[in-house]
């Protein structure tokens, strides 16, 4: 048993949405993050996501976390282009989570600000910004997904796979 499983009171079982939000000019939106209960894990830069609600389809869950955590609300919503199943610990609590990511587009990277967070998201997030694909690949950073890098190329590129890819990798400090 790890460290972490001794602390951790609860384990959420989820489906959860997440999106990979580009602009027409090549940038991606990522949030910097960190864990407000765990300071040891350091920080990192995630998509845009979270659970999906009750009644909610993936895409419906991918677009109110888009708005929710961006801001931006003139947004293309595209399909479901990666899955993963991850396993992670945040602010004490178990999460096991299958996740559908899919594509959006926003005209221009504006950054407007996060509306509507849920507490701990509040705590989470330190800030958010458009990367160019170059500054991102450059960047000694962690990201979520932890496999983001290596598929985002063919995004940016236009190429959109016809059925959603397994990206399911690492976890974070795996």
């Amino acid at each position: 048993m790890r460290a972490e499983e001794d602390q951790v009171a609860w384990t959420f079982k989820r489906v959860a949405a997440r999106a990979v939000l580009l602009d027409r000019s090549g940038f991606v939106y990522l949030i910097h993050g960190r864990d407000p209960g765990d300071a040891s894990k350091g920080t990192w830069w995630e998509i845009p996501g979270g659970g999906i609600d009750p009644g909610e389809t993936s895409l419906e869950a991918a677009r109110r976390e888009v708005v929710e955590e961006s801001g931006i609300h003139d947004i293309e919503m595209g399909p479901c282009i990666w899955t993963q199943h991850v396993e992670y610990d945040f602010a004490g609590y178990h999460f096991d989570q299958d996740e559908y990511i899919h594509v959006a587009w926003a005209d221009q990277a504006s950054v407007v600000g996060a509306k509507h967070l849920e507490a701990l998201e509040a705590l989470a997030f330190m800030e958010s910004r458009w990367w160019t694909l170059e500054d991102l690949l450059a960047a000694e950073i962690q990201t979520l997904p932890t496999r983001m890098r290596e598929f985002l190329p063919d995004l940016m590129d236009g190429r959109i796979p016809e059925t959603p890819l397994d990206i399911t990798g690492p976890s974070l400090g795996d």
